[in-house]
């Protein structure tokens, strides 16, 4: 049960709160306490001291103090002595209580409050925004070498243009090649269309009229689109020091997968959902937060909660653990045997890199390992260092220090997941042997300040 001694307005709306959930007894002043359904209400004619009330006889699981109506010298030391292990919470300025701040709490609430109201509207912004156009052809457009968050949220995007009358496309560059991704496109019977030459870039965008960014906001960095391209809709999780171009920008930061924020613009657009969609959409929150383990918040819960009528998870374990290709235990093997660690951070190079999506699956292998803060793998792909990073080093953001050390849109990331592409030339090399080399060198003079 619950303790609360105060009668003002902020006690009783909390006795309130309280009571519809659990145990409350609210301890007052007669002339100010009234009847609530919920609450065990004790009126006091006057402030006492804390032996002369009627105390419950179990041990509370919080106490609020939230008026000075105990009279003893040491009113907290008085509560303790009753129950020496129960917190106790006060709005008074008190010696051996747990401050609240009622201006605090009050802000934190408006914020909820706004947060909430942003997250529908920006959800009715992207509908009405595709509403606008009749039997409009949509281009929809992930980052290169989509991962399970891009390709889910391109899905239901594509399924929620099809509710309205559209005419869908989904577009990446690079390759899908991380083999639970290709199972995922396969299983879901998803239509997905590599886009390789710049020319067939400008038929689309000329044949389009609609674009739609998901699972990124800046066009020209890792991914297809132009930069002087300015996107109709932009919908991603990824913060961003500059503000993305649009008609419609739905960037919000506080989803910890691009397919929790998608989960609500369909939960507010009255569309019903199917199961390929719903399984893309939990696989991709499950991707983005490593199985819910990481960054993931109450919003992200609420979209999966929501799915969970729709999800199916024998389809969905189908491609989580599809079978392991030889070329990608070739790569692991290079990884093992090249890797070196110094002061916890480990390098991981791939001099022969067949499938880079690879990467990934050794810097998730390589993090648990002991004495590991920071691993990054890292191989050439078509004159480019592919790296792929993963930390568990709350004092450094990985997606900023590889941002600050390549040109702005080669690679960035979040705290603890990041990666990037870096052509050759941007490092001063022509060969792949080189390119590795001077990698091993760059990383480590970027990394290894940062963790001493």
């Amino acid at each position: 049960m619950f303790l609360i001694f105060g009668s003002d307005s902020l006690a009783i709306r909390l006795a309130e709160w309280i009571g519809a959930r659990s145990r409350v007894r609210i301890i007052g002043l007669a002339d100010q306490i009234v009847g609530m359904e919920d609450a065990e209400i004790v009126a006091l004619p006057t402030e006492m001291e804390l032996h002369e009330m009627p105390l419950p006889d179990v041990t509370p699981t919080a106490i609020l103090l939230l008026e000075e109506i105990i009279c003893d010298d040491d009113p907290v030391q008085e509560l303790r002595n009753h129950w020496p292990n129960t917190p106790i919470l006060s709005t008074i300025d008190i010696d051996g209580a747990e401050r609240i701040s009622v201006e605090d709490l009050t802000i934190s609430a408006i914020q909820d409050r706004l947060r909430s109201i942003d997250r529908k509207q920006g959800a009715s912004e992207v509908l009405r925004r595709l509403n606008e156009e009749e039997n409009a052809n949509v281009l929809i457009v992930c980052h290169d070498n989509p991962d399970p968050d891009a390709l889910a949220s391109a899905l239901a995007i594509k399924h929620l243009c099809e509710s309205i009358g559209h005419e869908p496309t989904i577009v990446h560059g690079g390759m899908i090649e991380h083999q639970q991704n290709r199972a995922m496109v396969k299983l879901l019977e998803m239509d997905v269309r590599r886009i390789i030459l710049d020319w067939e870039v400008e038929d689309i965008l000329t044949d389009s009229d609609l674009v739609i960014c998901v699972d990124f906001s800046h066009p020209g960095a890792n991914n297809i689109l132009p930069p002087t391209c300015v996107p109709h809709i932009v919908i991603d999780h990824h913060t961003s020091d500059t503000r993305p171009a649009g008609d419609v920008i739905l960037v919000r930061s506080e989803f910890a997968a691009t397919s929790s924020l998608v989960a609500s613009i369909l939960m507010n657009s009255g569309i019903e959902i199917n199961r390929n969609v719903a399984t893309a959409l939990a696989f991709g929150i499950r991707t983005d937060t490593l199985g819910f383990t990481r960054s993931f918040n109450a919003v992200d819960l609420r979209a999966l909660s929501w799915l969970g009528a729709w999800i199916d998870w024998e389809l969905m374990r189908s491609f989580e653990s599809p079978p392991r290709s030889q070329e990608v235990l070739s790569i692991f093997k290079q990884a093992l045997t090249d890797a070196t660690l110094e002061n916890g951070l480990m390098l991981a190079p791939v001099t022969q890199m067949t499938d880079r999506d690879a990467l990934s699956q050794v810097a998730d292998f390589l993090l648990p390992t002991e004495g590991v803060d920071v691993v990054i793998t890292y191989g050439v792909r078509i004159s480019k260092i592919i790296l792929s990073a993963r930390s568990t080093n709350d004092s450094i953001h990985i997606g900023r220090i590889l941002s600050n050390t390549f040109e702005k849109g080669r690679a960035g990331g979040h705290k603890s997941l990041a990666g990037g592409q870096i052509p050759f030339e941007e490092i001063g090399c022509e060969n792949g042997n080189d390119a590795i080399e001077k990698m091993s060198s760059i990383l480590k003079n970027a990394f290894g300040g940062e963790m001493e």
